[in-house]
């Protein structure tokens, strides 16, 4: 408690970042909840498309964060003009990243899609479910472009010290999808009810009103953000920067990309013992993510306030925060965990689904629930040594090691092993437990101190 001043300044980074995740995770819950009334095909179908745009959102926060790292040490040695071209070089980051992302959704739905409908099951119809996840899919494809525009201006903001406006965006878009939900799931006043399509339609909507929002408020107060005043006069970036930035952002690009990829590939060795499995998990996974946005945020702020402390060379600083922040980070989620836990058994029955199912959500959560602390510590440790611009370490920590032990641990252990699934589930989530130790001696060693705008 001798670090109340850094707890004070990451809180108000952090909480504006809360709450916009947190009201935009809310009505990703009210979206899962309404699409489960319309019955388990419609669920899992929304689930599995939305297992695959979390690896596309991921990969625009991955190809955004490399830019980042220089925006945060550009904003603490008030270096404006260093600003804007970190600004500038995320639209081209952006835009390689919708094409792609379009591209492969398109060619691939069918074939990305029913790598989750391997696993048999009696009361989930996969035809069904397949046909409603292409619908889907191809309707939340327009919300890939509005999507990333936000991402750019709002992790420009933030870097910049300022989370009021993206979260002020979240909230408008919020109430968006929430009523547009209402209205086009179920038919409401004179609406037609498109069921899963309509679900996919508020959503982009949301995502529309969510960056028109943002980008208006910003350049409302260019004034305030000078990195605006004559942004687009060049949208080229100067190719010493382009180089260096790329070198410390492509590693996290495919860190981002290939960590999200790896939790779907665990969702998928998953699936094949049963779709049951898939939909349990759904349940689980949509209380849990309104709830991990409190670590998720920490990270970002402790990735900010570090950066800002290495760019304006204050090392000590930069290492007392880390440390602190850590710390802090694993024993706010203790209270997540006990929150969780509580209401696991009651969260389940808001679904129109079987008991099986039900049974299933209800563990999930507990688990993951569970290994909540571990996962704040460890996105505490991943921001720092991001901070840094070490991104090769960060590769290899993160996402590497994903694809080396947690996920072939899934493979194997779910396809030929008898251990129950929810063993195998406890398993791999204690692998993580050797990141903490790896991450935890990188720190102590210092190796992430840099000053990369001196």
């Amino acid at each position: 408690m001798k670090r109340k001043d850094v707890y004070k300044r990451a809180l108000l980074l952090a909480v504006p970042m809360m709450i916009q995740n947190g009201i935009t995770n809310a009505v990703g819950l009210v979206d899962n909840v309404m699409v489960g009334s319309l019955g388990t095909e419609a669920m899992t179908a929304v689930s599995i498309v939305g297992q695959l745009i979390f690896v596309f959102n991921l990969a625009i926060f991955g190809g955004l964060s490399g830019p980042g790292i220089y925006g945060a040490q550009f904003f603490g040695q008030k270096n404006t003009e260093g600003f804007r071209n970190a600004f500038r070089m995320k639209h081209w980051i952006c835009a390689f990243c919708v094409l792609g992302g379009i591209a492969i959704f398109l060619l691939l739905d069918e074939f990305l899609i029913g790598l989750y409908l391997q696993g048999e099951s009696e009361q989930v119809d996969p035809v069904l479910t397949m046909k409603l996840a292409k619908e889907y899919l191809s309707i939340m494809l327009c919300g890939l472009l509005p999507f990333a525009i936000t991402q750019i201006y709002a992790s420009s903001l933030r870097e910049t010290g300022d989370s009021i406006k993206p979260m002020a965006a979240g909230i408008a878009s919020v109430v968006i999808d929430v009523v547009f939900n209402y209205l086009l799931i179920y038919g409401k006043f004179g609406m037609p009810a498109l069921g899963v399509k309509g679900a996919a339609i508020a959503t982009v909507l949301a995502r529309i009103v969510e960056m028109c929002v943002v980008v208006i408020w910003a350049f409302a107060r260019k004034q305030k953000h000078e990195f605006l005043q004559g942004i687009y006069r060049t949208i080229l970036v100067p190719r010493d920067l382009t180089g260096k930035i790329l070198i410390k952002g492509v590693p996290i690009f495919f860190n981002e990309f290939l960590w999200a990829g790896g939790l779907a590939a665990l969702t998928q060795s998953y699936s094949v013992r049963g779709l049951e499995i898939v939909a349990g998990m759904n349940i689980s996974n949509a209380i849990c993510n309104l709830m991990n946005v409190v670590f998720v945020a920490l990270g970002s702020a402790v990735g900010i306030l570090v950066g800002q402390k290495l760019g304006a060379s204050e090392y000590e600083d930069a290492e007392k925060d880390a440390f602190s922040l850590m710390w802090f980070s694993g024993g706010i989620t203790l209270i997540l965990t006990a929150i969780l836990i509580s209401i696991s058994g009651v969260f389940p029955f808001f679904y129109d689904t079987t008991q099986e199912i039900r049974n299933y959500g209800t563990v999930f959560i507990i688990i993951t629930a569970l290994f909540f602390p571990v996962q704040a510590f460890l996105n505490a440790l991943y921001f720092t040594l991001r901070s840094g611009g070490k991104t090769l370490i960060t590769f290899l920590f993160d996402s590497v090691y994903s694809w080396v032990i947690p996920v072939p641990m899934a493979f194997l252990l779910c396809r030929f092993t008898d251990l129950p699934i929810l063993a195998i589930f406890v398993m791999v989530q204690a692998a993580d437990l050797i990141k903490v130790a790896v991450g935890y001696i990188l720190i102590r060693k210092r190796v992430w101190i840099s000053n990369l705008v001196a």
